[in-house]
């Protein structure tokens, strides 16, 4: 895939682009929240429809926890706003469309963040972009990335799953296990001594007993 490959604690590349809501500076528009930033294949496409929509629907959620939403494709600004017609009607919303989508003709900010595909490509051979996700904490780091094929719509309800848990473990010294949801139980992380436990987490911990005999699966109660 063409571009830079971002790691995980990167800060994310800044840029100036159109959007649907005006030019935006990257960083200054995040601010000190979260945000994500997601790519789609092209405007007037069936499942980036489907998907769109969906975020749309999960806006206010996403909202409640400060993270800001922002949409990317290789169209025109004129383009993605014919097209938000479209994403509101087959989609029932009655919201409105609220978040932006940054237009990228010439694959500056897709080259930038390595999301060509270079399996898909415009009329003109050109590659467009994957359905890329960046998740991006307010110190502008990336904190998780996804990677998904133009074939497959993502879910974003596991999207918002892992936003949780991202916020929980970036102030608490937790880790959220397999399946995890908001309020479920957590692991305490190796590095708290057993010693320590008690005192950072006054819901109790437990200790689960394994054939090694050693002691480290230990869960507590989600912390506040």
């Amino acid at each position: 895939m063409p571009g830079q490959v971002l790691k995980l604690g990167d800060v994310v590349p800044n840029f100036s682009s159109d959007t649907t809501q005006g030019n935006i500076d990257f960083h200054s528009w995040i601010q000190d929240s979260w945000a994500i930033l997601f790519s789609h294949p092209a405007d007037y496409t069936p499942v980036c429809t489907t998907e769109l929509g969906r975020v749309q629907q999960l806006s206010n959620e996403f909202n409640k926890r400060g993270v800001k939403l922002i949409a990317l494709s290789c169209d025109e600004v004129e383009s993605h706003n014919g097209w938000i017609k479209d994403i509101i009607a087959y989609n029932n919303l009655t919201t409105g469309f609220s978040y932006p989508i940054i237009a990228d003709p010439k694959r500056d900010v897709a080259n930038l963040y390595g999301m060509l595909d270079p399996d898909e490509k415009d009329a003109k051979g050109i590659p467009l972009t994957c359905r890329a996700v960046f998740v991006i904490g307010p110190d502008r780091r990336l904190k998780l990335s996804l990677l998904y094929p133009a074939t497959t719509g993502r879910n974003f309800d596991e999207i918002l799953r892992v936003v949780d848990s991202l916020q929980l473990t970036a102030t608490r010294k937790v880790a959220t296990p397999v399946d995890w949801k908001q309020g479920g139980s957590c692991m305490v992380v190796p590095g708290v001594k057993q010693e320590d436990a008690a005192g950072l987490f006054p819901k109790g911990v437990k200790v689960h007993e394994v054939p090694s005999g050693k002691v480290y699966l230990r869960t507590t109660p989600q912390p506040e």
